[in-house]
């Protein structure tokens, strides 16, 4: 029998937690013993208006079983005042879920500022803000998770999201970062490029897919991300229906040209097919493994 996933006494912060992902995350969290916050603006999925009672009903939900939780009006880009409230009401912060996003969706084209800045606003910021706020107490602490919500789209792209994949593919390299800068104070940082079924996605998956493409089949993968058994930290995991792989990138070994004596642009051209070559592809774990094919032919020709 698999051993047992609780996190009693941990108290986590679930941004966009009034549906969709956020929700499914939210519950699965307090079943599992955490005392947890529902932060939720109440906004369209284009990051207008505002309801609170998208958090409220989480909230009356999580308590009605017998969980801790209280629900959080405030936008992700006013994070200290969430951090705040889970400090007032329970004293600590331990698990960040980064999970709040918008969608406004356009080709580069016709894009406008505004579809670009409040993108950027509600995934980036708003994950800035939250967790930059809450860094100090898991310092402070030594202990903490954070989970940054990524998407396929800033992976591979996607038609019509140059905004959305941007800021999607921008939160892994905040992720990485701050995976190396964590780790020694056992703050543990991961992301996950969720496909789910919810009011987002709707429309844009076909129906038969998406019934079956449900919030709950990518829970109890941020659950375990925000646990002490989890010890993985800087990754990043493709998740939805029931599938959960883990993505890295790839770099061929590329050729080395001499830096003494300079290349040209018809050198490029004619070793082109060989730099593109993944065959014996390598995968650098960091910046320093990445630089290690640099300094050895730096060495070969020195």
């Amino acid at each position: 029998m698999s051993e047992s996933v609780r996190l009693e006494d941990k108290v986590v912060i679930v941004t966009g937690a009034g549906g969709g992902l956020g929700r499914a995350h939210a519950l699965l969290f307090a079943q599992h013993g955490t005392k947890v916050v529902v932060n939720d603006l109440g906004g369209s999925t284009h990051g207008e208006g505002a309801n609170a009672s998208a958090a409220d009903r989480v909230v009356a939900q999580i308590r009605e079983a017998g969980g801790t939780a209280v629900a959080n009006h405030d936008s992700v880009t006013d994070g200290q005042r969430i951090v705040e409230q889970a400090l007032d009401e329970f004293g600590r912060v331990d698990v960040l879920v980064n999970n709040a996003g918008i969608l406004r969706d356009k080709t580069f084209h016709k894009m406008e500022d505004a579809d670009w800045d409040q993108v950027y606003r509600v995934h980036v910021e708003g994950a800035f803000k939250l967790t930059h706020a809450a860094w100090p107490h898991l310092r402070e602490q030594n202990w903490g998770r954070v989970i940054f919500t990524s998407s396929t789209s800033g992976i591979y792209g996607n038609f019509g999201q140059a905004n959305y994949g941007m800021a999607k593919l921008g939160l892994y390299g905040l992720t990485r970062t701050l995976a190396l800068e964590g780790r020694k104070h056992n703050i543990l940082v991961n992301a996950i490029a969720p496909t789910g079924g919810t009011r987002m996605t709707e429309g844009l998956i076909p129906p038969q897919v998406f019934e079956q493409l449900k919030p709950e089949l990518i829970s109890p993968l941020v659950v375990f991300l925000g646990s002490e058994q989890c010890q993985d930290s800087g990754q990043l995991f493709e998740v939805g229906g029931g599938w959960i792989g883990k993505t890295r990138w790839e770099r061929s070994l590329g050729v080395g040209f001499d830096p003494k004596a300079g290349f040209s642009v018809e050198d490029v051209a004619a070793n082109w097919a060989q730099i593109g070559d993944f065959e014996g592809a390598v995968h650098p774990k960091d910046s320093l493994e990445a630089l290690a094919q640099m300094m050895a032919n730096l060495h070969k020709h020195g």
